[in-house]
Order: structure tokens, then C-alpha cells, then sequence
């Protein structure tokens, strides 16, 4: 019996520190899970959240913005290599018929005649927000017309709402071509779209605004 109380007491004696270690721990992990989390005080702010991107501009309305006389009476004075004056006179009767441009073809052109005539032309496309565009035209023409010739070619564009509505026929309205100061206009019209292209130069027809120029994405050697 001395001896099982002896080897009793030895086991205690090695497991006490055992027990005592595990019941501290389990102590000390209740006390940790009871403990409230530590305040946000005395850390800095979080950084502020960035501003939300605002939305994508929309166009108030669906018309392209225009051409003010003073800007076209420039660009035509520069490009057509006249005056201001004599570019001035033609363009305030164009806008006085038809107002202001939404955009405007500068460009140059041939174009042949005997009774009937050919013409070929190819120019940039400039509108208000968008990309230039490179756009061609060619067509016939009747009437008591002669001659050929070579110039450039200013075309102010009234209605013409997005790029891609330029390619279509445009046929001549009869009885409108006029003469201003060495420059020669005459007026082309397909729905609501009007398009008065400016020519100077020897040999202007004014017989070709009787017929209808075409206007398209690459040069088409057969005109109709």
C-alpha cells in the first residue's frame, strides 16, 4: 500500500504543472474574447473616398453646333485665296438664305462640259466635335453649259446633323446659282440637308446646277 500511495503521489506531482498551465490558458482566452475591441481613437482617418466620375457629357440636344459668319468668311478668304470683302459678300447671302452652316467641305474639283458635263471632286469633311472626314463627290450635268476647269471648291453645309448624312445625291435646285465678287454659288438639296457650294475661278458653270453631284466614302469613276 506504501508503494501505490508513493506512485500516486509521484503522478500528482508531474501532472499539477500541466493542469495549472491548460487552466491559465483557458483563462486567459475567455479574458481575450471578453475584452471589447481597441477604439479607432488615436489612429490616423481613413483616407477619403475619391469623388464619384461624373457621368459621361450628353449633348443637350440632337442639332450639331454651327458656323458663325466670322469664322466661315475667314476660312473661305484663306482657303479660296480672296479677299475678305469678296468672300464676305457670298457668304451673307448664303447665310441670309439658309443661315447658319453645321459644317463645311473645303476641297478642290474638275469638271468638263458640252451640253453635258462631268464633274469630280474629293475634300475634307469639318464639323464642330468631330473627327475631319475625307469625303468624295462626282455627277452630271445638263443645260446650255461649256467649258472646264479646275479650281477649288468651298461647300457650306445647312442641317447637316452627323457626318455620315453627306453621302447621298444631292441634286442642283434649278434657278439658284449666283455670282459675288468672282465667286459662284449655287444651291443642292436632299431632304432636309442643303449644301451651297462655292467656286471661283475661270471657267466656273453656272450650268451645273442643273443635275446632282454624289457624294461618297471613295472616288467612284462612273458619276451616275
Amino acid at each position: 500500500m506504501d508503494r501505490r500511495r508513493l506512485f500516486l503521489a509521484a503522478v500528482l506531482a508531474l501532472a499539477a504543472p500541466f493542469a495549472l498551465g491548460l487552466m491559465g490558458a483557458l483563462t486567459a482566452g475567455r479574458a481575450l474574447a471578453q475584452t471589447p475591441p481597441p477604439s479607432a481613437e488615436g489612429y490616423p482617418p481613413p483616407p477619403p473616398a475619391p469623388p464619384p466620375e461624373p457621368p459621361p457629357s450628353q449633348p443637350t440636344s440632337g442639332r450639331a453646333p454651327t458656323f458663325s459668319d466670322d469664322e466661315i468668311v475667314h476660312r473661305v478668304s484663306d482657303f479660296m485665296g480672296v479677299t475678305v470683302e469678296a468672300a464676305g459678300g457670298v457668304v451673307e447671302k448664303s447665310f441670309k438664305d439658309q443661315g447658319r452652316p453645321t459644317a463645311y467641305i473645303a476641297g478642290e474639283e474638275g469638271s468638263v462640259a458640252f451640253i453635258g458635263g462631268l464633274r469630280y471632286g474629293r475634300g475634307l469633311l469639318y464639323m464642330k466635335g468631330r473627327p475631319t472626314m475625307e469625303v468624295f463627290w462626282q455627277g452630271p450635268s445638263v443645260g446650255f453649259d461649256l467649258g472646264g476647269n479646275a479650281s477649288r471648291v468651298f461647300v457650306l453645309c445647312y442641317n447637316l446633323q452627323y457626318p455620315d448624312a453627306i453621302f447621298r445625291r444631292f441634286p442642283g435646285v434649278d434657278g439658284s446659282a449666283y455670282f459675288i465678287g468672282g465667286l459662284g454659288v449655287n444651291y443642292q438639296r436632299a431632304d432636309d440637308i442643303t449644301l451651297a457650294p462655292i467656286r471661283a475661278g475661270v471657267g466656273f458653270r453656272l450650268g451645273a446646277n442643273i443635275g446632282y453631284l454624289a457624294y461618297s466614302r471613295q472616288r467612284n469613276v462612273i458619276p451616275f
